[in-house]
């Protein structure tokens, strides 16, 4: 049966399951804060990456982060302030940081980014996309023999979880990228990984649904929600008042305070990222991760995207000039011919990801509300888990046997 369906959030999350519900039958609405040009849908490092299978919330994660709270500069930065949402927040991220959650959570992380993966192909190929889309892999490279060792015992486990990755070394990273100059004692290489150009896709996907007859409201926010004891009737916005049979909510780093005004409270801090675009050819053909430095490098459609860091900071756009120079310091260690110009990092653009308490999403129905599907909490994985996370939540509005075992992701689980 056909359901009005209002998607919250027009990032490629909220596209993707726009995408799904649309091909199922259904009238769908998309409603952003934004135009639907910017944000961590455009800026991100384009992976599509089942080799990140340790959750952000592991072992050793929020002693680095507490040591790294005065440093701005920082991989990982928590900038120090008193609020509740942050201290329940970092309370639930300190108790997820542990061995059993980080091996309950690989299968997790794998299927979703597999089947991802898989959709992500289905989709260029039915829908004729055009999007930039290559399958040549990642590389973990490493400055340091301690280094090495860190991603060696995550390449043992990705192993262990099925996935293809090998140790890399210098003159096999020379052979891998034999135009780059690389500074790296080692490394990992994970076949398993493709990369896109972000804004390519974005662009095919809003195309395909305006002529589908989607609606897309931009530069709309939701203010409120009518309810009907355990149903949602209403979506409020600051221009109209929507009827609705199902609310999919995938808001982004926005989804926590809008759960607030369903009595959802999903626990979410934003995470914001950096970008750095070179047209410059250095060479660059494989996408890395500077292990270290936790930097991405990523060659893009015409130019080579640099990005990285996690900021939890609240929900702002500020670029910070120190993480801006940290990252073009940072990945100059590893490709030394790299040279981010003073007018390339001051067109750095960031974007705000929604971090969940456990480093794993949120995706599926509330036992509280009958007719709200979440999509949500995502952190660095966005991109990675999006077309699944789009289907997953089809499959749960129409009642269909999920794609992959969805019990990690509910949103009603506790920390």
């Amino acid at each position: 049966m056909s359901k009005k369906v209002i998607v919250i959030g027009g990032g490629v999350i909220g596209l993707c399951s726009a995408y799904y519900l649309h091909k199922n039958g259904h009238e769908v609405i998309v409603i952003d804060k934004s135009n639907m040009d910017e944000g961590a849908s455009f800026v991100n490092a384009g992976y599509l990456s089942p080799s990140h299978i340790i959750p952000l919330a592991a072992p050793g994660v929020m002693r680095k982060g507490l040591r790294w709270m005065f440093n701005s500069s920082s991989p990982l930065y928590i900038k120090p302030r008193f609020e509740a949402d942050l201290l329940r927040w970092g309370l639930a991220f300190n108790k997820s940081c542990n061995p059993r959650h980080v091996k309950k959570s690989i299968p997790a992380i794998r299927d979703i980014a597999v089947l991802s993966q898989e959709l992500y192909d289905a989709i260029k190929e039915d829908e004729n996309f055009t999007f930039h889309y290559e399958k040549k892999g990642l590389m973990m490279l490493c400055l340091s023999m301690k280094g090495l060792e860190e991603e060696m015992k995550i390449a043992d486990q990705a192993l262990r979880a099925g996935l293809e990755v090998n140790e890399i070394k210098p003159d096999d990273i020379a052979q891998l990228e034999p135009k780059a100059k690389i500074n790296a004692v080692g490394g990992t290489y994970y076949k398993c990984d493709y990369h896109t150009t972000p804004h390519e896709f974005m662009n095919d996907l809003k195309s395909y649904l305006e002529k589908a007859g989607v609606k897309l409201y931009k530069n709309e926010a939701v203010r409120d929600f009518s309810m009907d004891r355990d149903r949602i009737q209403m979506v409020i916005t600051e221009k109209q008042i929507l009827e609705v049979d199902e609310v999919v909510l995938t808001a982004g780093a926005w989804s926590g305070e809008l759960s607030k005004k369903l009595q959802l409270n999903l626990l979410l801090q934003a995470g914001k990222g950096y970008r750095i675009n070179t047209t410059t050819d250095y060479g660059i053909t494989l996408p890395a991760i500077l292990s270290e430095k936790k930097i991405a490098v990523t060659p893009m459609n015409g130019f080579t995207r640099i990005a990285g860091t996690m900021e939890i900071a609240g929900i702002n756009s500020r670029i910070n000039k120190v993480r801006v120079e940290a990252i073009a310091k940072g990945v100059k260690l590893y490709y030394p011919n790299l040279s981010l110009t003073e007018t390339e990092q001051r067109e750095a653009a960031c974007g705000l990801r929604p971090v969940s308490p456990d480093g794993l999403p949120y995706i599926g129905r509330s036992k509280g509300l009958r007719n709200l599907t979440v999509g949500a909490g995502h952190a660095m994985m966005g991109w990675s888990m999006a077309t699944a996370t789009g289907k997953l939540i089809q499959e749960t509005i129409e009642n269909e046997k999920p794609s992959i075992d969805m019990t990690p992701f509910h949103p009603d689980r506790k920390f």
